[in-house]
């Protein structure tokens, strides 16, 4: 059996490299330059970074002005990543490492060259609004290369492995945890307002720039529909519905397994799918709306 810990040989086209670059360097301007010098705590793992970062300040006499939000965020990404690789699989894993790795650089660097200023005094509100839309952009170019940023949505993906739960309301119960935390850290109920306020910016911005629908139709034909029900449900977190059918050439009877996924997943589910049964056919369309999975 192979180990999931193996990294399938990257395939990354130079056009990702440059999202990747342009959407790394967007999300670290939008922590340096808007979030963190207001203390905006806008979830995931630079949420919890920014509020170490402050926490730490004359803490630590090798580093008075408290841990570097990059690298602080780097050491929660890198075991995030392996656990990921361990319990989901993870098919981008080298466009993942290579986004969070440049992330945590840009954050740092910038920090040592812009400083801790604020780029507008005194207006928490415009900095919330401007960090959440360019945050919102950068991600949505790591989301067009393929990649993510791994992450508490890498945390909310396994919590939600094997179980009832949605992976979109784990994400929102970690980010708001998150949240909450630097309420009790700055012991300032601004700090909560204005992180759910850049959180919920943020989510527009990549609503409105996700172009294609991020769900998708897809369509399994295969003999094997044990295994992938296994893949589906076990491997996956998915869920599914046997649809009944007939060839129409040699009249044989057929399962079709239909379910909706994410297009940021439809890779590792083909990979998955092709490694148990290369004779799979495959056929994906776009959802017309965002529903409950089938069989839920």
């Amino acid at each position: 059996m192979k180990s999931q810990l193996a990294f399938k040989a990257p395939n990354i086209k130079p056009s990702d490299y440059v999202l990747i670059i342009v959407g790394s360097f967007l999300q670290a301007l939008s922590y340096v330059l808007f979030l963190a010098p207001y203390k905006i705590v806008p979830g995931g793992v630079y949420g919890i970074s920014i509020v170490l970062h402050y926490s730490t300040k004359g803490l630590i006499p090798l580093l008075p002005e408290g841990l570097p939000i990059g690298a602080t965020a780097l050491c929660f990404n890198i075991p995030l990543m392996f656990l990921a690789m361990k319990k989901i699989g993870l098919s981008s894993g080298p466009k993942t490492v290579l986004t969070f790795v440049l992330i945590s650089l840009f954050t740092d660097s910038l920090s040592y060259i812009l400083g801790e200023g604020t780029l507008v005094e005194n207006d928490p509100f415009i900095a919330c609004f401007y960090g959440g839309m360019i945050l919102g952009m950068g991600v949505t170019c790591i989301f067009k290369a393929q990649s993510t940023s791994a992450g508490t949505d890498v945390l909310a993906r396994v919590l939600a492995n094997n179980s009832n739960l949605r992976v979109s309301d784990m994400i929102i119960a970690i980010d708001s945890t998150v949240v909450l935390i630097g309420l009790i850290a700055f012991q300032d109920w601004a700090v909560p307002l204005y992180s759910w306020f850049t959180i919920f910016v943020f989510g527009k911005i990549v609503e409105m720039l996700q172009t294609e629908n991020p769900s998708r139709a897809v369509f399994i034909v295969s003999r094997k529909t044990n295994e992938m029900k296994d893949i589906l449900v076990n491997k996956l977190g998915m869920r599914g519905t046997f649809l009944h059918g007939k060839g129409m050439y040699a009249g044989e009877e057929k399962e079709i397994i239909f379910t909706i996924a994410e297009r940021k997943d439809l890779p590792r589910l083909k990979n998955e799918i092709k490694e148990v049964d290369p004779d799979a056919f495959v056929s994906t369309m776009h959802a017309s709306k965002d529903s409950p999975l089938p069989g839920r």
